[in-house]
């Protein structure tokens, strides 16, 4: 793989990581959301106010966009795996950001992670 194809898969993986983010911070404030009907509705109504939620699916429908580009590049069995580096961005970020648990087990799963990206890369 080249330098550009991989550039371009990082683009949509890090694309991807950012929306997950921004939902995340878009229900933040609301706590869980109920399964009924009238409290889902509510909710629902209520998550379209908040910009966060805006800014995660603009950052998904871009980065459907990068991936068809990744895809026309990229065998699809080499490009798919590489969304894995966006569970270690998220996991990174998440810590940072939202104050999730970050210990030594994930730290762990997240290089093997890594490492399989790196294998699978030079492959």
């Amino acid at each position: 793989m080249n330098i550009i194809s991989f550039s371009i898969i990082l683009t949509g993986v890090l694309l991807n990581a950012v929306a997950q983010l921004a939902l995340k911070a878009s229900v933040r404030e609301m706590g869980a959301i109920g399964l009924n009907f009238s409290s889902s509705a509510t909710a629902f109504l209520r998550l379209a106010s908040e910009p966060f939620l805006w800014v995660g699916l603009c950052c998904y429908g871009i980065s459907v966009i990068v991936w068809i580009l990744a895809l026309s590049r990229v065998d699809v069995s080499i490009a798919y795996p590489m969304l894995s580096m966006g569970y270690v961005v998220n996991a990174l970020f998440a810590w940072q950001l939202f104050g999730e648990t970050m210990n030594p087990a994930r730290m762990i799963g997240m290089g093997i992670v890594l490492l399989g990206v790196y294998i699978l890369a030079r492959s």
